[in-house]
């Protein structure tokens, strides 16, 4: 019989199938994306990497719906997105997507916990005030919630953006490069809440990144060079990363 671990990464949360993105018309087109197919399972944590240029960005942004698609399709669950409208798109990513963005996008105006709580009231749903506990507590913002993020570090206005992220609940949370504008040690800190989330609350992640100590935390890392998926990784380690990477490179 599998573990329950094996039987929840059979869970097929996002599917691309066959992505094309370009930009501009038949001669004059950019190819962004060149067929890229994936899957992401339920409770896997997945980075994406490649050389500038590569398209890992382009295929956050397609998977989320943030991007349209010249051709393929995208799956959500059992949800084909690619034909949605942008009222459907933003229904689909307030109930079953999170964000976490190298720029925190927090609201100035708002405290800690009024941004956490923001993309649940703009989607009309009540928290879980239970999760929203554990959430917090497994952050380490209890005594951070009443301050804006101009009162907050770096580290902790991205802590409180994972927690908005977090909340709903979603199928799957997307983060492009969620360590940017981070020094090392908070950029550790987030990792390691965005690893917990994996590993104790089941979430499942997709992470562009291009640092290999933070692809390291991931279950698995795809790598894409001009628009197409050329490796994968399991298990990877920072050394690993960083030697496939160079290979690419080079």
């Amino acid at each position: 019989m599998r573990s329950l671990t094996e039987r929840k990464h059979q869970q097929q949360v996002a599917v691309a199938d066959e992505v094309v993105k370009a930009y501009g018309r038949r001669d004059n087109a950019v190819h962004a994306l060149r067929g890229v197919s994936a899957t992401f399972s339920a409770g896997q944590f997945t980075a994406i990497m490649g050389p500038s240029g590569s398209g890992k960005s382009t295929f956050l942004h397609c998977m989320s719906g943030l991007d349209p698609v010249t051709s393929g399709s995208i799956r959500i669950g059992d949800l084909e997105i690619t034909a949605l409208s942008r009222t459907e798109l933003t229904k689909l990513r307030r109930e079953r997507m999170g964000f976490v963005f190298q720029a925190f996008n927090l609201l100035p105006i708002l405290t800690a916990e009024e941004n956490i709580r923001l993309t649940g009231r703009l989607g009309g749903r009540r928290a879980d005030e239970s999760w929203f506990a554990t959430i917090v507590d497994s952050l380490g913002l209890r005594g951070r919630l009443r301050h804006r993020p101009a009162e907050l570090s770096g580290g902790q206005q991205q802590r409180v953006a994972v927690a908005r992220a977090l909340l709903t609940r979603p199928e799957v949370l997307f983060a492009d490069e969620p360590t940017g504008n981070l020094d090392s040690k908070s950029g550790t800190e987030v990792l390691g809440f965005l690893r917990n989330a994996v590993d104790s609350f089941q979430q499942t992640v997709v992470m562009v990144t291009h640092d290999p100590v933070a692809a390291s935390y991931a279950d698995r890392v795809l790598f894409l060079v001009d628009g197409r998926i050329v490796d994968e990784l399991s298990g990877p380690t920072r050394d690993l990363v960083h030697a496939r990477m160079r290979r690419l490179e080079g």
